[in-house]
C-alpha cells in the first residue's frame, strides 16, 4: 500500500436542509488499496462516492483525492481525470454504440489524440478482457462485458483511483465474476486504487478493508473477515452476512464445524476441505 489517494475528514451533506445524507465522515484509502463500502439503502454511501468525483460538491469538511482538493472548483477537471466512475447501469455512460469509440471517449475528451486515444483504449480492453470487441456494438453486449466495457473507459484515462458505485447490481452472478476479475487485474498490472459500493457481500469479502456505513456514519471499518462475520454489527445497520458466513454458522449450530466463520465462497470450500 502506498500514498493516501482518498483523505476525508469530518465531511458532511444534506440535499434538504435539516435532513443530512452524511454525517462527519472520516475515511482514509491507501494508494493501490480495494476498499468495499457496504449499508443498506439510505446509508449514504452513494452520496460519499459522488463526492469522490465531484459530482456533489463539498458542504463541510474536507476531502483531498489523488492529493486534489475537491472544494477547490478549479482542481474539478483534474480530480474527475484522477477518479473515474462505473456507474449502476452501463447504458447510461455509453456515449457511442461502438465499443472502441466508445472507451476512446474519455482520454479524447481530456485532450489525448485520436491516435493515443485508440492506443487507450486498446490497452483498456485487453486489461478488461475484450480484446477484440473494439468494433462490437456495446447494446448487443451482456450486462457483465457492458460493465466491463464501462470499466475500460474509465482506465482508459488512467485514473489513480475508480470507484464502482452499484456496478454489480444489474447483472448476473456470472457478469459480476467477470468485473470483479478484470478489477483485480487492473490492480495487479497498474496499482489501481479502487472503492466498490455495493450490496454485494461476495464482492465485499474479497476486499482489503469493508466500510460499514448506516444513517450517513461510518459505523465500522476493518478487514472483511472481522467485519462481514460479526452479524450483531450488520444487523444493527440493516445487513445480512455473506452466504458463506450464514452457512458456517449453520453448520457450527450443528456442530460439525468449528472456529473463524469464512466470508466468501472460496473461504467456505478451503475451510470445509480442511
Amino acid at each position: 500500500m502506498g500514498e493516501k489517494i482518498v483523505e476525508a475528514r469530518g465531511v458532511s451533506h444534506a440535499y434538504v436542509t435539516g435532513r443530512p445524507t452524511l454525517r462527519d465522515v472520516s475515511l482514509d484509502v491507501a494508494g493501490g488499496e480495494l476498499v468495499a463500502v457496504v449499508g443498506e439503502n439510505g446509508s449514504g454511501k452513494t452520496t460519499l462516492a459522488r463526492h469522490l468525483n465531484a459530482l456533489i460538491a463539498l458542504q463541510a469538511g474536507s476531502l483531498t483525492v489523488a492529493g486534489l482538493d475537491a472544494s477547490d472548483p478549479a482542481c474539478v477537471w483534474e480530480l474527475r481525470r484522477a477518479c473515474g466512475m462505473v456507474f449502476q447501469n452501463p447504458e447510461n455512460q455509453f456515449v457511442s454504440s461502438v465499443v472502441a469509440e466508445d472507451v476512446a471517449f474519455g482520454p479524447r475528451n481530456f485532450g489525448a489524440s485520436e491516435e493515443d486515444a485508440a492506443g487507450a483504449a486498446g490497452r483498456a480492453l485487453e486489461a478488461v478482457g475484450l480484446a477484440g470487441f473494439e468494433r462490437r456494438d456495446v447494446h448487443g453486449l451482456s450486462g457483465g462485458q457492458q460493465q466491463r466495457v464501462a470499466l475500460a473507459g474509465v482506465l482508459a484515462c488512467g485514473p489513480r483511483l475508480v470507484v464502482l458505485d452499484e456496478a454489480t447490481s444489474m447483472i448476473d452472478p456470472r457478469g459480476r465474476d467477470e468485473l470483479a476479475r478484470a478489477v483485480e487485474d487492473a490492480r495487479r498490472e497498474h496499482g489501481t486504487t479502487v472503492v466498490w459500493i455495493t450490496h454485494d457481500m461476495e464482492i465485499a469479502g474479497r476486499a482489503d478493508r469493508v466500510v460499514v456505513m448506516s444513517g450517513g456514519e461510518v459505523v465500522a471499518v476493518g478487514a472483511p473477515g472481522d467485519v462481514l462475520a460479526d452479524e450483531a454489527l450488520l444487523g444493527r445497520a440493516g445487513l445480512e452476512p455473506p452466504l458463506a458466513t450464514r452457512t458456517w454458522r449453520a453448520l457450527e449450530r450443528a456442530g460439525a464445524v468449528s472456529g473463524p466463520a469464512p466470508v466468501t465462497v472460496e473461504g467456505l470450500v478451503s475451510a470445509l476441505c480442511d
